[in-house]
């Protein structure tokens, strides 16, 4: 009795595992298809979005005599961001000269004698100047603090170290700015100045950073995206090939 009781269960154990149902496939394919999809339908509504928005913005602009869709049956997008693009290069080119610098000079010498206008402006303009500039330090760097309590460590975005007359107001240790993101919108969050033996350097890029902290956490850094797609697409290939022969078994 014992022995017929043993035999069963190593003949149950040793088993073959039985194959995935059809339900489960059609989940499997589903699921790879999302993957190979999904991006692609996210970067082309965000690329479909901003050119509209361009558009939007540049049309009024444009006198009517000079708009495609005048002389067309079909409205073009894309018009505006392409005119938009010439007048920042053509703008870029005149400032560089002589002229248009002093034309550059004349009109922010009017909107700084303006009371509302001025500190709205050199504020934009400062903040223009960091994050375009080729040189600038603006979230080179990514970082890791104690926050919001002992033990629990944030992302941070660590720019330049404070101005002579900030740090002359700190305790007597170097200090950087930081920039704590929140999620899933990296656009909000908190800025402080931080010790620098406070932060924890780690190496991984701007970009990185944001998709992990947009994510929540369910792309990780050095996460192969294209790995969990072949595997989920070997699994389909595997289910489907186990279920070839039970079909030919029975036939």
């Amino acid at each position: 009795m014992t022995n017929d009781s043993e035999q069963s269960g190593v003949t149950a154990a040793g088993a073959p595992k039985a194959a995935p149902g059809f339900i489960s496939r059609v989940r499997n394919y589903f699921l790879t298809g999302l993957i190979v999809a999904g991006p692609v339908a996210v970067t082309l509504w965000l690329v479909w979005w901003f050119v509209t928005w361009v558009d939007n913005l540049v049309r009024p602009f444009i006198p009517k005599a000079y708009l495609p869709e005048t002389y067309l049956p079909v409205n073009i997008p894309g018009l505006g961001l392409i005119i938009a693009f010439a007048a920042l290069t053509l703008l870029g080119f005149l400032a560089a000269n002589l002229v248009g610098r002093k034309l550059v000079d004349i009109g922010e010498g009017l909107l700084q004698r303006m009371p509302i206008v001025r500190p709205i402006y050199r504020t934009a303009k400062q903040i223009f100047q960091t994050v375009f500039s080729s040189s600038g330090s603006s979230f080179r760097r990514v970082g890791l603090v104690e926050f919001p309590a002992p033990g629990m460590w944030s992302l941070v975005f660590l720019t330049q170290s404070p101005s002579a007359g900030i740090a002359a107001r700190l305790p007597a240790t170097e200090h950087v700015s930081a920039f704590l993101p929140c999620t899933p919108n990296p656009t909000t969050g908190f800025f402080f100045y931080v010790p620098r033996r406070d932060v924890i350097d780690i190496d991984i890029t701007v970009e990185e950073a944001m998709q992990l902290l947009m994510s929540a956490g369910i792309i990780q850094p050095g996460g192969d995206q294209q790995q969990k797609l072949a595997a989920l697409a070997q699994t389909a290939r595997a289910a489907q090939v186990v279920r070839k022969p039970e079909t030919t078994t029975a036939s």
